[in-house]
């Protein structure tokens, strides 16, 4: 269990860097949050195929003769389909959103609102989805992810000098946007397997933010890109998405599903001490208390609240 906790923790490590890496290509390159959305679901979607296929030559060996679910993606039904279509939307949305946060404020506070506020919102959401009332721990949570995220944004104004609503606002759209994604994958119980499920959402979900790039010209900034841009844009497709998902599920293996959601909140937390010490953001005493405030309610949803530990948008 404790080799499978560090492989949870070492990808919430990688997941973090994205942030990091993304700030410096925004502070020197014209790249837009959308472009960069885009970029990184086309470097991640070979690696996505060749471990997808892994997986159903994996299952056709167990399953020698036997039509399994998931075996190809030929032989997903309408039923399977659906779900998997929805979470590449909400894919497509947080993808942008996220980065888009992350170019109007911070590394940092923009990672604490769009990641710690999701499991809360589960929390709250799924138990009247699920037929039940959400428990009083549930709704200190609730009541504390509010504070923390108030006392961050606060924060960020007194550092920054100004308010960054723009910014502030789209990391609270991605937040929403990683709500539903979760919501959605609880609902996906056809039994699609780890990597096809990934494939169909990463392609689904840069195949509609490919127009949406075009029609708003986002493609003119790859003129602005020089080698170590490029080369930063391959680690975020490569590294924090492809790597970082690998470890994630090979630690879930060894790992019970409640302690790795606790485990995964250690990313925002990486995130903010990474801007601090290589991006030189400062949250300040306010929001420091405020993302402890947040991660304890995180911690706490996740362990109350019946969060899922196994869904990931990363």
């Amino acid at each position: 269990m404790i080799h499978g906790a560090l492989l949870i923790a070492f990808a919430a490590l990688l997941w973090g860097t994205t942030g990091i890496v993304a700030k410096f290509l925004f502070t020197g390159t014209e790249l837009t949050g959308i472009t960069l959305a885009l970029l990184r679901l086309v470097v991640a979607l070979p690696f996505f195929y060749l471990l997808m296929r892994r997986e159903q030559q994996q299952l056709e060996l167990q399953h020698p003769g036997q039509k399994v679910a998931g075996s190809s993606l030929r032989g997903l039904s309408a039923k399977a389909l659906l779900p998997l279509a929805a979470m590449g939307l909400f894919q497509a949305f947080y993808q942008g959103s996220y980065l888009v946060a992350v170019d109007l404020t911070g590394a940092g506070i923009a990672t604490l609102i769009s990641l710690c506020l999701p499991p809360v919102l589960v929390a709250i959401l799924a138990a009247p989805m699920l037929g039940e009332k959400p428990g009083p721990l549930t709704l200190a949570a609730a009541f504390a992810a509010i504070l923390g995220t108030g006392m961050l944004v606060a924060s960020d104004m007194d550092t920054a000098g100004t308010l960054r609503l723009a910014g502030i606002l789209m990391a609270l759209l991605a937040a929403a946007v990683y709500t539903g994604f979760t919501l959605t994958s609880r609902y996906n119980s056809a039994g699609t397997p780890v990597f096809t499920t990934a494939f169909i959402c990463f392609l689904t979900a840069a195949l509609l933010l490919l127009p949406i790039v075009a029609l708003t010209g986002g493609f003119a900034g790859l003129a602005s890109l020089g080698l170590s841009h490029w080369l930063m844009v391959l680690y975020i497709g490569v590294v924090p998405t492809c790597i970082g998902y690998l470890c994630f599920f090979a630690g879930m293996k060894t790992t019970l599903a409640t302690l790795s959601s606790i485990i995964v909140t250690l990313e925002p937390l990486f995130v903010a001490l990474l801007a601090w010490l290589i991006l030189g953001e400062v949250l300040g005493p306010i929001g420091i208390t405020g993302a402890l405030i947040l991660t304890i309610a995180v911690i706490v949803a996740s362990r109350y609240g019946n969060a899922p530990g196994n869904s990931r948008s990363d």
